[in-house]
Parts: C-alpha cells; structure tokens; sequence
C-alpha cells in the first residue's frame, strides 16, 4: 500500500517562497513518476509539475506553463522524497496542493489527473496579494 503525505504549505505574501515536501511510503514500482497538483475552491484539479524516475536518475520533468520558471520539482536524497520549491509565488498560486504517484515500467507521464493512483491528503498554499 502506497501512502503520500504532504507538508510545507502555509500563508506567504505575494513575492515570497515555500517548499512543499512529500514523503511516500510503500513500493510505488522500479519505475515511477511523482508529482504536484493543485485545485482551487470551484477549480478542477491541475497538474503542477511531475518527474519520471527509476529513484537514481531523473527521466523526465513537466511543467504547467502557468509556472515554468518560477517553481522547481526535485527527487530528496531517499527514493521516496519529492519536493516542490515554490518561488516569487502570486495570489493566484494559492490552492490545496497534492502530491501524486504512479507505477510506469516504461514511457514517460505528463499531467493528466487520470494518469495517477496514489495520491497525498494534500497541503494548502495561502498567497496574498
């Protein structure tokens, strides 16, 4: 059984900076991909940012252009940490932010909601203008 548990989230300013943690526990697969989603109040649930990776080396990162440059997905040390550092972050970033996981032997995931199982109870990000 795969679980994911969020943390990192929090109330900032427009401008400021946070890092959200994911720790997953259980065997998700040699091959897998991991990633951030977002939905706000009234919004469906959006791919932020996701990685393909065999736990040593990173395949693959895709980006939601909304914040290509601003935000940066990373593996932990440990085979079962993600981290998504969030920079220069504005109002409209502000959303529960879940963490996401799928076994993929081969191929490469995107952003797609329906392309994940697991998934993380999630963390709320508060940005005010």
């Amino acid at each position: 059984q795969v679980q994911l548990v969020e943390s990192g989230g929090g109330s900032v300013q427009a401008g400021g900076s946070l890092r959200l943690s994911c720790v997953a526990s259980g065997y998700i697969g040699s091959r897998y991909c991991m990633g951030w989603f977002r939905q706000a109040p009234g919004k469906e649930r959006e791919g932020v940012a996701t990685i393909t990776t065999d736990g040593l080396n990173t395949y693959y990162d895709d980006y939601a252009d909304s914040v290509k440059g601003r935000f940066t997905i990373s593996r932990g040390n440990t085979k079962n940490t993600l981290y998504l550092q969030m920079n220069s972050l504005k109002p409209e970033d502000t959303a529960m932010y879940y963490c996401a996981a799928e076994n993929v032997p081969y191929g490469f995931c995107g952003r797609r909601r329906d392309e994940y199982t697991y998934w993380g109870q999630g963390t709320q990000v508060t940005v005010s203008s």
